[in-house]
């Protein structure tokens, strides 16, 4: 039995589904139970079981980890989240849990740049330290969180502090097609992965497209870490942390020159889905 943490959020919905096609048994994870998984409703849709279990919660997982072998592990950045994936860790190796494919991050180094990075490091670290056998998937940027920019999108403007550095980025179905490989093919199990689209898009690339896409002029407009973090945090509402991690990732892009890998094509035999298709799937989400 695998369990995947996260469920309803895009990656672990995405190994949901990538689970479910390999006719492979799934635990789907979620702090609401009550309310169904997406995509996973229907006549024709095979039956996922669907369990509670919240990090806070340590009887909650232990639970929900009984008679499992495997374990995805995804959880939301947040400043918690070392001392709640350490948990989830420990409690996995309690309760015999023999395998634990965990989401990570680009740059995950103790002396990274970006503190949401230096925290999986520390995840990373414990996770080699308990024993398990493991697997760490580092994703570039989730296309999903395009999407966020429609609010300035539909004013025109595209706001950053990349310059003209491309950034890499990822279909979350991309993640979620790699997670089930790892999960289900002990030959590819145990490394660890940086996962990219097929193509690193800079803003003002991102920014043409999205003309093209919408046929209103978008332009991208390059603020100081400092102008972005206040903006974040000021008019998006964002709390000082997240705000902080955004413009540290941006600001890696410089200082890091970004390029696509071919691993999701070497592990899945097939390219990754590109950012255009994304954006044209996703289309009326930037409608004035």
């Amino acid at each position: 039995m695998i369990v995947v943490m996260g469920a309803t959020g895009a990656t672990g919905n995405a190994l949901v589904h990538s689970l479910l096609a390999l006719g492979t048994p799934v635990r789907a994870l979620t702090r609401t139970p009550h309310r169904p998984i997406p995509g996973t409703t229907g006549a024709h849709q095979p039956p996922v079981e669907v369990q509670y279990a919240d990090a806070t919660d340590p009887h909650s997982l232990r639970t929900a980890f009984k008679g499992a072998d495997q374990l995805f592990l995804a959880m939301a950045n947040s400043p918690a989240q070392v001392e709640l994936e350490t948990r989830v860790i420990d409690i996995a190796a309690q309760t015999g849990i023999g395998h634990i494919v965990k989401i990570s991050a680009p740059a995950a180094e103790p002396d990274s740049p970006v503190a949401i990075s230096r925290g999986h490091h520390a995840v990373e670290e414990h996770l080699r330290a308990s024993g398990l056998a493991h697997t760490v998937l580092r994703p570039y940027a989730f296309m999903p969180n395009v999407l966020r920019l429609a609010p300035t999108v539909a004013r025109g403007v595209i706001l950053g502090t990349t310059g003209d550095a491309p950034c890499n980025y990822v279909d979350c179905r991309d993640i979620g097609d790699v997670a089930a490989a790892v999960l289900t093919r002990p030959d590819i199990a145990g490394g660890t992965y940086a996962l990219t689209g097929p193509e690193a898009v800079s803003y003002p690339e991102l920014a043409s497209r999205l003309t093209a896409l919408t046929g209103n002029r978008i332009r991208y407009v390059n603020l100081t870490p400092e102008e972005l973090r206040d903006n974040l945090f000021l008019s998006a509402g964002m709390p000082t942390w997240l705000a902080d991690h955004v413009t540290e990732i941006q600001q890696l892009a410089i200082t890091r020159p970004e390029t696509p890998t071919t691993t999701v094509i070497d592990i899945l035999g097939r390219p990754p889905r590109t950012l255009d298709a994304f954006l044209h799937e996703h289309h009326s989400h930037f409608r004035r």
